[in-house]
């Protein structure tokens, strides 16, 4: 029964893996463009193009569907040349890839802020030290909830049933991981948040706030988008940015 559930979970991984057409908002980034603005620790936000992208998208209503940590040389002689980036993919589990991995897809730079040097090199070797695990296949379950693009699942259980497989610590699925990361430095990225008061007898109604560590399973690529402790980085400002030197078409009809 073992090795049933294991080929065709393998099967529906690489389905659900399958590129399909897209109509993309934006121009993406080209590739070197893209790794000339990235710094280690830096969070990539994709827009995939398969089908398990589709139901993230939709499940999250954001246009980011995937999560790469770029981790500078961390690599150097322990994974292929130009090697850069650490990701977890459904079928072939956490791995090292490289920039070309990203080139034609809308991505979009998130930076730590303020993060410490140590505190960004413990990040990433938590995420190097990851390499190699794996999504347990054999949990067809759990992929077939992705077989529509727009499961039906109400609103307020949708975030939950982005936590794919996590209730085993050898599965990493894409933005889980690299909460995990963060989280080993306790980097905010989206915490509960709830407000109480100080009890300062000279200050009576003076409130403080404490942050409670959420889950790791429960995050998406979404929330270090949306997070208030994530710069975005646009490649195509970095360097410098003059809009008078546009070169603009005619609109249809002659109009400039």
């Amino acid at each position: 029964m073992g090795l049933v559930l294991d080929r065709l979970g393998n099967w529906l991984g690489r389905a659900l893996s399958r590129p399909v057409h897209v109509h993309g908002s934006a121009q993406p980034t080209p590739p070197d463009m893209l790794q000339a603005c990235l710094r280690p620790g830096d969070v990539l936000l994709v827009e995939g193009h398969s089908r398990v992208s589709s139901a993230i998208k939709y499940l999250t209503q954001s246009t980011w569907s995937h999560a790469a940590l770029f981790v500078g040389d961390a690599l150097a002689g322990r994974a292929p040349a130009g090697h850069c980036f650490i990701e977890a993919d459904i079928v072939e589990g956490v791995r090292s890839v490289g920039v070309a991995e990203f080139d034609g897809l809308l991505t979009r730079i998130c930076r730590p802020s303020g993060m410490t040097d140590a505190d960004c090199d413990r990040v990433v070797a938590f995420a190097v030290e990851r390499i190699g695990l794996r999504y347990d296949l054999r949990n067809v379950f759990d992929l077939a909830r992705y077989l529509f693009p727009t499961p039906p699942v109400p609103q307020r259980f949708r975030r939950r049933m982005i936590a794919l497989g996590s209730g085993d610590p050898t599965r990493a699925i894409c933005s889980t991981l690299i909460a995990q990361a963060f989280q080993s430095v306790h980097y905010p990225i989206l915490p509960v948040v709830s407000r109480q008061l100080t009890g300062d007898p000279q200050c009576p109604g003076c409130m403080k706030e404490i942050l409670r560590v959420r889950h790791h399973s429960l995050f998406t690529p979404r929330d270090f988008d949306v997070s208030p402790y994530f710069e975005i980085v646009k490649p195509g400002l970095a360097g410098g940015f003059d809009y008078r030197g546009l070169q603009w078409g005619e609109q249809p009809g002659g109009a400039n």
